[in-house]
């Protein structure tokens, strides 16, 4: 079953986000747009790749009213030595969830199970706490803010204009469609 236009499940965990230990539930994802990137381990590979381009990006999610929210089943007090010790997680100023339980990671439909680690799931999920994006990936493949960006532009779009869709390569302020009998075998 698609996770698409489910609520999120509820959850409560710890977190490292600008120097402080924090406790990030379910309903702090209400209310905003948010991302949930999840990624396998710290201290690992293509994963600081990954949040360091998030981190790049962070202020143009926030000018869109997003939050970014990466997930790993680490622990608290390992972002914070990850974010200590690395030029790359250094720049993070987004929520690093802990899931050592792996609460989460189930939650989303991640987890490797054999592992107790996550794949690189990417999560859109609107104001009303319903996930809109659903994207996973092998953990040998990175991912590219930029183009996510462009996707939470598109869920925002179609959220605030009802009854037009976005096509394929929508940029903001670009034509978007509007689904009827009229187009049918036109585009």
């Amino acid at each position: 079953m698609s996770l698409i236009n489910t609520a999120v499940k509820p959850f409560k965990a710890q977190a490292y986000k600008n120097g402080q230990f924090i406790e990030v539930t379910d309903a702090s994802l209400k209310g905003k747009w948010s991302v949930v990137v999840f990624y396998p381990a710290d201290f690992t590979f293509v994963c600081p790749t990954e949040l360091e381009d998030l981190a790049d990006h962070y202020a143009e999610f926030q000018k869109l009213g997003v939050e970014i929210y990466s997930v790993s089943t680490d622990t608290h007090f390992s972002h914070k030595a990850w974010h200590d010790t690395s030029d790359a997680i250094g720049k993070v100023k987004y929520t690093m969830l802990a899931d050592p339980t792996g609460t989460i990671t189930r939650n989303f439909d991640v987890m490797i199970e054999e592992e107790g680690l996550a794949l690189r799931g990417t999560f859109v999920i609107n104001p009303e706490g319903q996930i809109k994006l659903c994207e996973i990936h092998d953990n040998g493949i990175g991912r590219d803010a930029s183009e996510l960006l462009r996707k939470v532009k598109a869920a925002q779009y179609v959220a605030s204009h009802p009854g037009e869709v976005c096509p394929a390569k929508w940029k903001e302020g670009e034509k978007t469609l509007k689904p009827s009998l009229d187009l049918v075998g036109k585009i």
